[in-house]
């Protein structure tokens, strides 16, 4: 049973897949890099369904680095994660420019970034410190993931237009249909 940050942490840290994943991002040394989002919400989900392991479409690793936002960089940064793990579908991304594509006020880090993600199931992180530790980042709690809600981040409740958008995205992920005993809030 999963209840709290630690038992996400010892979840990851048993899953060989995950953690080979997780050192291959950290061999590239990035400022504040975490891999995020899907990643670890899966993991999640899968667990409390009682899946094996769903296809993931993409394996998400964010860092801050606002002294070269050249997108050509995160597509280098690509290539050598699939020079070491040739099957899993990196996507990197610097989130010192991601504000631009989302349209939002620039983020003051990572975990900035990734706790203004739509749905807070979601504005998940995790990587390796420094002394090679686990680190889970929750930015907007760990509760509802565990508790199989999605719910919009703070951050997608203060407009209408975000709050379209969060709906927008409820309905086309339809998240409901491979993981069944989710409860979507609109």
């Amino acid at each position: 049973m999963l209840q709290n940050k630690e038992d996400v942490i010892k979840l990851i840290r048993s899953d060989e897949k995950m953690m080979e994943i997780i050192k291959a991002a950290s061999s590239l040394d990035l400022p504040d890099w975490w891999i995020c989002a899907g990643f670890v919400r899966s993991k999640i989900w899968d667990t409390l369904h009682g899946f094996d392991r769903t296809e993931t479409p993409d394996v998400d690793v964010i860092y801050f680095d606002n002294t070269n936002i050249d997108e050509n960089v995160e597509k280098g940064l690509e290539s050598n994660l699939k020079h070491l793990m040739p099957d899993i579908p990196w996507s990197v991304k610097n989130q010192a420019r991601m504000h631009v594509m989302n349209h939002f006020p620039p983020y003051a880090s990572s975990k900035d970034a990734f706790s203004k993600f739509p749905e807070t199931a979601t504005a998940l992180g995790v990587k390796l410190d420094k002394d090679d530790h686990l680190v889970l980042a929750s930015p907007c709690g760990i509760e509802d993931v565990l508790h199989l809600e999605l719910k919009p981040t703070p951050y997608f409740t203060e407009t209408k237009e975000r709050a379209a958008i969060y709906r927008d995205r409820m309905m086309k992920k339809n998240w409901k249909a491979i993981w069944h005993k989710l409860k979507v809030h609109y």
